[in-house]
């Protein structure tokens, strides 16, 4: 099968398309064959090693000193089972799904193997595709990005008339965070750069801000929760905004969705998906054998939702 390897830290052009043994499914496992996989800055972080200075130590412990541990990178997909474990009963062959690849990551491939229960968030988690979104879609951040979101949001006890900001509102967790605090009732301002306004009104924020006007800096309001969607918003400035008790939200100290994560809240975000009350947004989409063009335009820090890579075409 094809898939894209990282054989060392560094930039975009490590990565190279090679074929690799298809792999087949343990008795408790399933095999994907994926239609689409994402590139996001957590996929960009994993390839160079960029991540913050307290972060390196536990990083390169955990993915690989010199060079990432599991070659095949990724970290969400959507597909088709095309086969299964003798041990599973939840899913079956032809079923569309959606997954977590798991701390093993491999989902810049044609196929994947995952289990179909995981106690263990890191080994992976897989639900049924919603019915409303296309592969693409399905791909594109509910099992990253969104979960992400949900799980740091859990912690602002969201309610009717609470007043959220979310700076970064137009990235991976940004679009998300947005519609999930709206879902819950709060008041949302978004910020996000000027090309990007519309889109950020459209998922439902009721006030948007233009960081490149400096209109957050001269912005009187305070809120209940400040979400920093991407770890760029100033202390200074977030403890200015924050009201006298209100909570910062940080996703740079927020330790992913590993221990937040559930096979129960992927479908929670599913469910809300086929009810119209979330949905995603897909800046641009690239084939496998272009995954280097997709890695640079990630890393330059100016997507708009999500990147989507397709791997194999739809039937």
């Amino acid at each position: 099968m094809k898939a894209i390897i990282c054989t060392r830290y560094g930039p975009p052009e490590v990565l190279q398309l090679v074929d690799v043994p298809k792999p087949a499914p343990h008795d408790n496992e399933v095999l994907i064959r994926i239609h689409a996989t994402t590139c996001h800055f957590g996929d960009v972080r994993v390839r160079s090693a960029n991540v913050p200075l307290w972060m390196q130590l536990p990083f390169r412990l955990y993915m690989g000193i010199l060079k990432p541990k599991c070659k095949i990178l990724g970290m969400e997909l959507s597909g088709v089972v095309e086969a299964v474990g003798k041990a599973v009963r939840r899913f079956k062959i032809g079923d569309a799904v959606l997954a977590f690849a798991g701390f093993s990551l491999g989902a810049y491939a044609e196929y994947i193997c995952l289990p179909e229960d995981a106690k263990d968030v890191r080994k992976g988690l897989v639900v049924l595709k919603p019915t409303a979104m296309s592969f693409a879609e399905a791909a594109a951040g509910l099992a990253t990005g969104a979960v992400t979101a949900l799980s740091m949001l859990r912690k602002a006890d969201l309610r009717p008339g609470k007043k959220v900001l979310v700076y970064g509102a137009s990235g991976s967790v940004g679009v998300y965070a947005v519609q999930l605090a709206r879902h819950f009732g709060a008041e949302v301002t978004g910020v996000c750069s000027t090309g990007n306004l519309g889109m950020v009104r459209s998922l439902g924020a009721g006030k948007v801000l233009d960081y490149t006007k400096n209109e957050l800096e001269t912005c009187t309001e305070t809120f209940d929760v400040v979400f920093d969607a991407v770890g760029k918003l100033p202390a200074v400035l977030a403890r200015r905004l924050s009201a006298p008790s209100g909570q910062r939200l940080n996703v740079l100290k927020h330790v992913g969705p590993v221990g937040k994560m559930t096979t129960a809240e992927l479908r929670f975000l599913a469910a809300l998906v086929d009810e119209g009350e979330l949905r995603t947004f897909i800046d641009r989409e690239y084939p496998l054998d272009r995954m280097v063009e997709a890695h640079t335009y990630v890393q330059q820090g100016h997507k708009r939702g999500h990147v989507v890579i397709t791997v194999s075409p739809v039937a």
